[in-house]
């Protein structure tokens, strides 16, 4: 994928003026220098060099963590690690479940046309779609993980699969604006929030967008959420959506990232378990 082609897409999602979508790119340099956009599959008790073994806290839920998850898989901490994350586990399940793989090509065919609808320009709606459902296409083909990584790893088509994903957020929170308009403040409708908050380039994310991106999808995620909320040292966890369906997509998040998690086959949390 030619680069100048893809910065010129990526403007359309970004909104940026051009000084800002500069400040952006050497930020990412720099951090692609020291992270690779998705790394490789690690042991979970890594995480313990990220933190203090004089810290009570942390060490308990670390211990936690350790009890129900084997690995983690890590992502570039670009602002954009919640999309990234989601969508390589999404691309991994995709390898053995052609099922999930249609439906995720059907989402986005019916997320562009509905993008188009709400006015969009449909050559470049058009234009991210196609590359998303290459990629879905090069995980229904393949039969094994590397392939995946490689793709996902290739910045061109990395960012057009997050580009997409945030542009399914969007579209989905302004065809049901009447409902989430209720959780977003600052804004003045849910066009400008989406404009401003979901559709840019390296904008975190935040709990109305795992909600949306869960919804569209028709995918239950848990997220594991390592901080010093809660009670006790056990690691507060949140399912999206809350339905008792069973999650399909682990989560870890530390303030202001997100990675992927690898749950241990024998102990699959059961529905009545999750609060």
């Amino acid at each position: 994928m030619a680069e100048n082609e893809n910065i010129e897409k990526i403007h359309f999602a970004e909104n940026y003026d051009q000084a800002t979508i500069e400040q952006v790119q050497n930020i990412e340099t720099q951090i692609a220098d020291s992270c690779a956009l998705v790394g490789e599959k690690e042991e979970i008790n890594v995480l313990s060099h990220d933190y203090s073994r004089d810290d009570e806290v942390y060490q308990g839920k670390l211990k936690d963590l350790y009890s129900r998850y084997t690995s983690i898989r890590k992502t570039r901490g670009d602002g954009n690690c919640f999309y990234r994350s989601f969508g390589f586990k999404t691309l991994e399940a995709c390898l053995t479940d052609v099922i999930l793989t249609d439906k995720m090509l059907e989402v986005a065919t019916l997320t562009k046309d509905n993008l188009i609808k709400l006015g969009y320009p449909s050559y470049t709606v058009e234009d991210f779609q196609e590359t998303f459902s290459e990629v879905l296409e090069i995980a229904r083909k393949s039969d094994n993980l590397y392939d995946i990584t490689q793709v996902f790893n290739d910045q061109g088509y990395s960012d057009y699969f997050v580009v997409f994903l945030r542009l399914m957020v969007s579209c989905y929170l302004q065809e049901n604006h009447e409902f989430y308009s209720a959780f977003i403040e600052d804004h003045p409708s849910m066009k400008d929030f989406c404009s401003q908050e979901v559709e840019p380039m390296s904008k975190e994310s935040d709990h109305i967008h795992i909600i949306a991106l869960s919804n569209v999808c028709h995918v239950t995620i848990q997220v594991e959420y390592m901080d010093r909320s809660g009670d006790g040292q056990k690691v507060n966890h949140h399912v999206f959506p809350d339905d008792g369906s069973k999650p399909t997509i682990y989560l870890l998040y530390r303030p202001g990232h997100y990675d992927i998690l690898y749950k241990r086959e024998n102990d699959q949390i059961k529905n009545n378990d999750i609060t």
